[in-house]
């Protein structure tokens, strides 16, 4: 009992005698050179109380001036004194505290540190985030006392990297040889610069060897990061390149008509969102967040019924005449892409991700995955299930196959082979479309914006295999992982180059594409 006593009392008397901010302190922060108001400033937030932390905020709003040798925090055109919070007299000679950006770097990151022990872990994770890369000894007693308070797992393991980074640069040999092991198991970038900095300057041999072992395994985290963040961008560009190549697996794949105009059609899909998404700011702010669930019926319906006034219009005069229905739908391309012109402008037009798209998973220092991407990725294999379902369990589906393979018996059938053909390639559209919908939450819109997919698009369903809807998926997904591998050894248009002499001797070797068509059709 005796013993708790004492302790309790011992605390009791810390607490009395906690650091407060002075007069001396505030003006060492506010007046003077500016190493030395940095090192006042490093010092004040060891301990910093109530008073500090709005002193330093005032700081950093330039909400201070100072009156002779005073600094007084301004409030309403009226000066307070920021160590007794007392209201005192602004005279009109009182001076403006010039902050270089040094100095604003040094207010912003003890700001953070105060920050570090706020009961909002939001606020402490942003925090962290922020002091990451930007630490120094002078930092550690807070980080110390954050750690030990600290009750969320993964802002603990991020303030315990944080502790490292700071007793990097202590002038105790035993600080610096833990600080080396600790940063071994971190996967930020941030830490291998730090760790290479260090092993510049650092003259003591056991600690450069800690150094140097724990640089290596960063490096080697970091490396897995790469290569699975790349693993990631494949997919993700493989699943747009699904979502464009769709409709061409069914215009080109199942009916034969290469329209050079599918890409138009897409661009068609992204401007309905665009309209959509305009709609609902103007009629509806407070579902904005559901814009992007209306655009998708929205964009479908719009290219399906541009594509089918296409079909019946032009290409159902073009049927088994390739070349005419090339340059038939690359007109039509010119046109369409003048006519959004003409309607929207010629500048790029934004559209915004809902809030529930905004962020991502931070899975690694060095890895995280955007919330819009994996929508993306889960809504292209939506729509090729649906696609699969409609093509090989309905009615409309077995008809589009019965014309694909045998257009007179299927006719002799009784099938309206006009009417199948326009249900088809405007199917075919209204998934570009979606397509077009997708593509506006990655990037901005623009009349160009088809001209950028329509050969990559080609090419998957060439290399998948004409009418083949597996071998369309699995070239999407492969040529994307390819590519995003490439661009990390020989850059962007060299590994553009790379697939497409890749694709160029695949298909030499193989014309018939990754799957064969089997059976009759294979040989009309």
């Amino acid at each position: 009992m005796f013993t708790r006593f004492l302790l309790l009392f011992a605390m009791l008397f810390i607490a009395t005698h906690a650091y407060s901010l002075t007069a001396e302190e505030a003006k060492a922060i506010a007046v003077g050179e500016g190493d030395t108001r940095i090192e006042a400033l490093r010092a004040s937030i060891a301990g910093a109380d109530d008073k500090t932390a709005q002193f330093i905020q005032a700081l950093a709003d330039d909400a201070v001036k100072v009156v002779g040798d005073k600094p007084l925090i301004v409030r309403d055109g009226k000066g307070v004194d920021p160590v007794t919070g007392a209201e005192a007299t602004l005279p009109d000679t009182a001076e403006d505290i010039m902050n270089n950006n040094r100095m604003r770097g040094e207010i912003d990151a003890a700001l953070a540190s105060l920050k570090l022990l706020s009961p909002d872990a939001t606020v402490r994770r942003e925090a962290v985030k922020t002091l990451q890369g930007d630490v120094d000894e002078s930092k550690l007693p807070l980080l110390d006392k954050a750690f030990a308070q600290e009750s969320v797992a993964d802002i603990k393991d991020t303030l315990g990297m944080l502790r490292a980074a700071a007793m990097l640069g202590s002038a105790d040999q035993s600080k610096r040889l833990e600080a080396a092991t600790l940063l071994a198991q971190s996967s930020q970038a941030a830490t291998k610069t730090l760790l290479i900095e260090r092993l510049q300057v650092e003259e003591d041999p056991a600690v450069k060897s800690a150094l140097q072992l724990s640089l290596s395994k960063v490096e080697s985290r970091l490396a897995w990061g790469d290569r699975l963040g790349a693993i990631f961008s494949g997919i993700s560009l493989g699943s747009i390149l699904l979502l464009v190549a769709l409709g061409l697996a069914i215009t080109y794949g199942l009916m034969g008509v290469i329209n050079m105009a599918h890409g138009e059609l897409m661009m068609i899909g992204a401007y309905a969102t665009y309209v959509v998404q305009g709609v609902f700011q103007k009629y509806f702010p407070g579902a904005f967040d559901w814009y992007l669930l209306a655009s998708v019926p929205v964009a479908f319906l719009a290219s399906a019924l541009v594509g089918a006034a296409l079909e019946r219009s032009v290409i159902r005069f073009l049927y088994g005449r390739p070349l005419e229905t090339l340059l038939a739908t690359w007109g039509i391309s010119l046109m369409l892409m003048q006519l959004v012109r003409t309607l929207f402008g010629a500048q790029n037009v934004g559209v915004e991700n809902p809030s529930w798209m905004s962020g991502g998973v931070q899975l690694m220092g060095n890895l995280s995955l955007p919330y819009n991407r994996l929508v993306i990725v889960g809504f292209a294999f939506a729509v090729l299930g649906g696609v699969w379902f409609l093509i090989e369990k309905t009615r409309l589906g077995l008809f589009v196959r019965g014309v694909t393979q045998n257009r007179p018996i299927a006719s002799c059938m009784g099938v309206n082979t006009a009417r199948i053909d326009t249900y088809a390639f405007a199917l075919g559209s209204g998934i570009a479309g979606l397509a077009g919908c997708a593509l506006s939450q990655v990037g901005n819109v623009g009349p160009d914006l088809g001209q950028g997919y329509i050969v990559d698009s080609f090419m998957v369903v060439v290399l998948g295999g004409v009418g083949q809807l597996a071998g369309t998926v699995y070239a999407a997904l492969g040529l994307g992982i390819l590519n995003k591998f490439l661009e990390g050894w020989t850059g962007a248009v060299l590994a553009k180059i790379a697939v497409l002499v890749f694709i160029i001797i695949f298909i030499q070797k193989r014309p018939q594409g990754i799957f064969a068509m089997k059976g009759r059709s294979a040989e009309a």
